[in-house]
């Protein structure tokens, strides 16, 4: 089998700890998962010229946290990765800026009103957040893993947003001890998930982060997996 080509959409930057982490927790993940994969960083603005074809040689897709040189961009990006049948991960500022995106999508603020806050976390170190678990696969998830999760973005989302999307485009996987949500999932798609927390930071070579886990094995072919 060849490896698994992940790409890793974001403005690379060593100095942020967060992106290292991100290559760190793959590494976790595919050693646990005894895959074989490889994972390129594309920048933005590289990602939002390629035509839709372009993507089709990648298995899975990882958007980064920020910050964003031009976040801009990452409408254009998503709308190609909502239409593919491939697995894709948000973590960080780009919780946001896809949950925007749907707003958008799906003509849910003819308004024009503000309906998500801006970050909620400040300062230069992460914070801690409890999260629980709402639905049973990610109730799963964590039966064996902290619910201590760490970020430097949080979002408030004015509630008729969340009943409004959460009717027909997205279910809310997890919320906060503010009862915000933390990971949404888009309906309809076998694996399109969005965490406003940064898993990558929680997970460790002996104790892999399950959602990262689980991203890398929906990328792979079942039957590696039939025995599970």
């Amino acid at each position: 089998m060849d490896p698994l080509k992940i790409a890793i959409i974001g403005d690379y930057n060593f100095t942020f700890n967060a992106h290292q982490a991100t290559n760190l927790s793959l590494d976790h993940a595919s050693n646990f998962l005894d895959l074989d994969i490889n994972y390129y960083w594309i920048k933005i603005d590289d990602a939002a010229k390629e035509k839709p074809s372009y993507f089709l040689q990648f298995d899975a897709f990882w958007i980064a946290p920020g910050p964003f040189q031009n976040a801009f961009f990452l409408n254009g990006i998503f709308k190609r990765l909502v239409e593919l049948d491939k697995p894709v991960l948000a973590t960080g500022e780009s919780f946001k800026i896809l949950m925007e995106f749907l707003i958008s999508y799906n003509n849910l603020n003819k308004g024009g009103e503000k309906l998500i806050s801006e970050n909620l976390s400040s300062g230069p170190y992460f914070e801690q957040i409890e999260i629980t678990p709402y639905s049973r696969i990610f109730g799963k998830l964590y039966e064996n893993f902290t619910t201590t999760e760490l970020t430097a973005a949080r979002y408030s989302l004015y509630p008729k947003l969340l009943n409004d999307l959460s009717g027909d485009w997205i279910d809310i996987e997890a919320k906060n001890q503010f009862d915000d949500p933390e990971i949404f999932s888009l309906k309809g798609h076998p694996f399109f998930i969005a965490c406003a927390f940064y898993p990558q930071v929680s997970s460790t070579r002996d104790i892999p982060h399950p959602i990262i886990y689980t991203f890398l094995k929906s990328a792979a072919p079942a039957i590696l997996f039939e025995n599970d």
